[in-house]
């Protein structure tokens, strides 16, 4: 992720793995956000040239993706939250549906169970935040 205000290196961040098809409309997504939202979009392209692509087959399950149910820790205060990982017109905060052109959703894309990351919230202050479990979300 893209830290403005800090020294933190590339080399601290986890690894993120994302299937084809996630990389694939994600990095349409960055492009098409560059205009009204270019530091959310520049976050994101930022993850998805760091990622690991999956050329075929399906995501790991412990592997946050788009849809994903994702359970996780914020480390400053132990706080676990629940959220849905998805696209900005899915997203519905009192449904817990979460947006990947947020920071905290920028952050999770990719990562595996057990993986922490260090990000920064809009209001510029860096949280880090551990994965605790992911699921498929329930289809409809």
């Amino acid at each position: 992720m893209k830290y403005s205000n800090t020294n933190l290196c590339s080399h601290l961040e986890p690894s993120i793995t994302l299937t084809a098809s996630d990389h694939k409309h994600l990095s349409g997504l960055a492009r098409a956000a560059i205009r009204a939202m270019p530091e959310a979009a520049a976050n994101l392209a930022d993850e998805l040239d760091r990622a690991q692509v999956l050329a075929k087959g399906r995501r790991p399950t412990d592997v946050v993706g788009m849809g994903c149910e994702v359970e996780f820790r914020d480390e400053s205060n132990g706080r676990v939250q629940k959220l849905m990982l998805v696209y900005p017109s899915e997203a519905d905060i009192e449904q817990g549906k979460v947006s990947v052109l947020t920071p905290i959703g920028t952050a999770l894309i990719g990562l595996r169970t057990g993986a922490s990351i260090t990000w920064e919230t809009r209001t510029g202050q860096l949280k880090r935040l551990t994965v605790l479990n992911v699921r498929e979300a329930p289809t409809a």
